[in-house]
């Protein structure tokens, strides 16, 4: 995991002042490295049954995604109001700056899905926990959350108390 904590660059002061951003660019543009934290990311849920993976926008696109390949199950976005061609489920939520909302199909998955939510970030838990409460909310279960990063002094992780947490790269 050493080599995936060199991949991830601070940038400071953004999207505002005093907030340290980890940009995960470095880590995806690297392709040894994306390929470890992917692999990493499902590792723990080999052999669990999981049925979909469902990633957050955007950055969770990326990992869910590749994620989803190699489970070979399909991936299901989380996209932001608006973004869905087809009739939607949303849930609301607040941010540390505002409030937002996801939305997802309404037959994005089955009564019997086992889901693995996935996202590059962990920072308050808020968009993590609404994520799941959609996808609970379209019938599925949500088996555990996997982030690439934690930021440990923002207690999101409490947040999710009620589902398996695993995280690749503590902060």
């Amino acid at each position: 995991m050493d080599q995936l904590k060199t991949k991830i660059r601070d940038i400071p002061d953004f999207p505002k002042p005093g907030i340290t951003f980890k940009d995960i660019t470095p880590l995806v543009k690297d392709p040894a490295s994306l390929r470890i934290a992917v692999h990493q990311l499902i590792a723990p849920f080999s052999g669990r049954d999981i049925t979909a993976v469902a990633g957050m926008e955007a950055r969770g696109f990326i990992f869910g995604s590749l994620a989803a390949w190699e489970l070979g199950v399909g991936f299901v976005p989380l996209r932001k109001p608006g973004k869905l061609p087809y009739d939607v489920q949303s849930v609301a939520y607040d941010l540390e700056y505002g409030s937002a909302s996801l939305e997802a199909h309404i037959d994005a998955f089955d009564a019997n899905d086992r889901v693995l939510l996935i996202d590059d970030l962990l920072a308050t838990g808020g968009t993590a926990k609404a994520s799941c409460e959609l996808v609970e909310k379209l019938g599925a279960k949500v088996v555990a959350c996997a982030f690439v990063v934690e930021l440990d002094f923002l207690e999101g992780r409490a947040k999710l108390n009620a589902y398996e947490v695993h995280s690749l790269l503590n902060f």
